[in-house]
């Protein structure tokens, strides 16, 4: 006879309570458990009344610490570069899965071997030459020093970082802008074609351009400044952690490669045939859903590691938080589009779902610092949009991208980038080694900031993205011109014959079941 569990009531609660606390026994346990927290406590208060000003203080505060205090702190600002590189990095796991599982089930081995070629490439290629070229001094094109990292000073700038850690942590960035640039060229591209281009764009397109807005001397990075490009705009291009550098680069490469290799053998749009049209079926749902989540915890280096400041705690939260909000809306708006709009009405799609949350996660990604939570849930929601959007575009114009890379990176890295000239909140300035500097905040139009932001984004997002196309147009050419087996698309039997790309190119098949 089974019984009825019964939850106690309130008072019968409280009864045992007084009882178990009448003993001495317990008297003790209590005492010691009160007694560590109010200790720990302390120590906290403590902290903060001691050292005022570490957190949230003022970049100009520094001359008011001693030489032993600067060395900590940029020893903890370091520190919380790296472990933001290593989740940086982790977003490769996340890349390898989404596309992997998007593809086609004879596209699964190329994906995976591609995702860790493009890695190995760029660590070389940025040791030996990306990093100089975007990072050190030159002129307002390019950096002229530090090749092979020789030569280079033990920091990076004012920052306090060690030098060697800023390097990690931007590999991890260029990294990301070259796994971008293969998710809309699955299944058809050739291996020896993928190290070719794989080198062209982290060695040359994305560090050269990188530097146009990110290096010390970059002409974009100083626009609207006197003696400088467009002194007449009085803003520089701002973008806190890459919706244009890494995104929109990477976004708009793999556009011009899309266009090149043309679609797939097969592939059916559905401006041609509405019942047989669209992307194929998923190869490995969970894993691509699997993917979006590491992705997304990623982020949380990409973006609040940019700060490159442990001492900037009040940033770090506010990007954080803006980063969250954006994806949960991303994925929100385009899930509800795609169920009351287009071929998926009626339906809950996955894939629209998952790339609606990346899209948001990119959009937020150069504002995050600038704009209010409630910035960060409009600017998420239109991100979602633009990805249902972007989608149906590519369908229209017969250009075939896998994985939607395309409108995820390339046009929502152009909305984030335009967004900081709408939603900056006009209270939020410069992150610093030694805590933000809010005396000159970035006031968007919608918060009575006028245009004057919005034309500095406009102009430098037109700028790189148009020159990025222009020069990914012609390197995928070049390369597609080549003979085999260095063309860029594969041979027609690689797509067709048994096994797909993956056994004609690699010899294996991801799955023997």
């Amino acid at each position: 006879m089974s019984k009825t569990l019964e939850l106690p009531r309130r008072g019968g609660y409280f009864s045992r309570m007084s009882e178990n606390i009448s003993k001495p026994k317990n008297w003790k346990l209590f005492a010691a458990f009160f007694g560590g927290k109010m200790l720990g406590l302390l120590a906290v208060v403590g902290a903060m009344v001691l050292i005022p000003g570490l957190i949230g203080g003022s970049a100009s505060a520094a001359e008011t610490y001693t030489a032993h205090e600067t060395s900590m702190m940029n020893s903890l600002n370091t520190v919380w570069t790296l472990v933001a590189a290593a989740l940086v990095f982790g977003m490769q796991a996340g890349f390898v899965m989404l596309e992997a599982g998007f593809a086609r089930k004879r596209e699964t081995v190329n994906v995976l071997i591609e995702c860790v070629l493009d890695t190995a490439i760029c660590g070389v290629s940025f040791w030996a030459i990306g990093y100089a070229f975007m990072f050190s001094e030159g002129n307002g094109f390019i950096g002229l020093n530090w090749f092979f990292l020789q030569g280079a000073p033990a920091t990076y700038g004012t920052t306090g970082v060690a030098l060697l850690a800023h390097f990690v942590f931007q590999f991890a960035f260029a990294d990301t802008a070259s796994t971008i640039t293969s998710g809309a060229m699955i299944g058809r591209t050739s291996f020896r074609g993928d190290i070719l281009y794989s080198i062209a764009v982290t060695a040359f397109i994305y560090p050269i351009i990188g530097h146009w807005a990110w290096g010390p001397d970059g002409f974009l990075a100083l626009m609207g400044t006197p003696g400088h490009f467009l002194p007449s705009l009085g803003n520089g291009f701002r973008d806190f952690a890459g919706s244009t550098v890494v995104h929109t680069i990477g976004g708009v490469v793999s556009l011009a490669g899309a266009i090149v290799l043309g679609p797939r053998i097969g592939r059916i749009f559905l401006r041609d045939d509405k019942k047989r049209g669209g992307l194929p079926a998923a190869n490995n749902l969970p894993v691509a859903v699997t993917g979006a989540f590491l992705l997304w915890f990623g982020w949380y280096g990409f973006n609040p590691g940019s700060t490159l400041s442990a001492m900037d705690a009040i940033g770090i939260g506010r990007v954080a938080a803006n980063t969250t909000l954006a994806a949960c809306t991303g994925a929100l708006s385009a899930m509800i589009l795609a169920f009351y709009v287009g071929s998926f009405k009626g339906k809950f799609d996955v894939g629209f779902t998952v790339n609606g949350l990346l899209g948001g996660l990119v959009a937020i990604t150069a504002p995050c610092y600038w704009v209010s939570p409630f910035g960060a849930i409009i600017i998420g929601a239109i991100a979602g949009a633009i990805v249902f959007g972007g989608i149906y575009l590519l369908e229209y114009l017969r250009i075939d991208d896998p994985v939607g890379a395309v409108p995820v990176h390339g046009l929502n890295g152009i909305f984030g980038t335009l967004a900081i000239g709408l939603f900056s909140s006009g209270e939020y300035g410069a992150t610093g080694a030694f805590g933000a500097d809010n005396t000159a905040p970035v006031t968007g139009l919608f918060y009575g900031g006028g245009w004057n932001v919005f034309y500095a984004q406009l102009v430098g997002s037109a700028i790189i993205t148009l020159t990025t196309f222009a020069i990914a147009m012609i390197v995928m050419l070049i390369i597609n011109k080549l003979p085999y087996p260095f063309k860029l698309r594969v041979e027609p039997k690689g797509e067709t014959s048994f096994g797909g790309i993956d056994v004609f190119e690699h010899g294996a098949e991801a799955y023997n079941n």
